[in-house]
């Protein structure tokens, strides 16, 4: 049997039919679409605030280190003035000791006898060492007379060691500012001593500096050797 064409009614059912198939498709379709957008959604959210997370971490860290940075930097400076004051107070204190010393010197330098001798036997250790017949003497202006009288017998001692005869001048060109003392030189120029009451201070300085530190302020824990 034939079909026969649809009426309108038929047709219009049809096309319904057809309408709602289509929407149900395309809620379907718009449901996936969602739920996929959620979960792309969730993931690049979740990789934002991790993102996030990381950059504020990795910004206090950063300000976390540059702060300890600052106090450990703080902290050496303070201990390195705190150590640079303590050093200059005891240079200072050193340095008062070694004004003692020199003002010492200037004591011995006016009494008459004390440094008479002083002199004497400054000038046969020269004698000794230098050990040629002619020798001179140089002493501060004022210090000429007592110089003259304390080479004559030092020669007369250094003739009795060494039984050699020496000539001994005595020249007054040293400079009155200094504390007292001789220089010598052999006749060949060959050889220079200096005897100074100043330069014989400034060897001990050198000499007992350690020992003179160590005695006041103690060990230096910084320090392996010493001398």
């Amino acid at each position: 049997m034939a079909s026969r064409p649809m009426n309108d009614d038929e047709v219009l059912s049809e096309m319904n039919k057809m309408v709602a198939f289509i929407k149900q498709e395309a809620m379907e379709k718009a449901r996936e679409i969602k739920v996929k957008a959620d979960e792309e959604f969730a993931i690049e959210k979740a990789k934002l605030v991790k993102q996030e997370q990381q950059a504020i971490d990795a910004q206090y860290e950063k300000k976390r280190k540059g702060a300890e940075t600052s106090q450990k930097i703080t902290q050496s400076t303070l201990t390195n003035k705190a150590r640079l004051k303590l050093l200059h107070r005891r240079e200072e204190h050193l340095q008062d000791l070694f004004s003692a010393a020199r003002s010492s010197l200037a004591e011995l330098a006016s009494e008459e006898g004390r440094y008479t001798q002083f002199l004497q036997g400054v000038i046969v250790q020269g004698l000794l060492q230098i050990l040629e017949s002619d020798v001179t003497v140089y002493a501060r202006p004022k210090d000429v007379d007592i110089v003259r009288s304390a080479a004559d017998a030092a020669a007369k001692q250094y003739k009795d060691i060494s039984g050699r005869d020496v000539n001994v001048a005595v020249e007054g060109t040293l400079s009155d500012e200094g504390s007292g003392g001789v220089k010598m030189t052999s006749g060949s120029q060959r050889i220079t001593l200096d005897n100074t009451l100043d330069e014989r201070l400034r060897l001990l300085e050198e000499r007992m500096l350690p020992e003179i530190r160590q005695e006041l302020f103690g060990l230096n824990s910084n320090r392996k050797f010493y001398t």
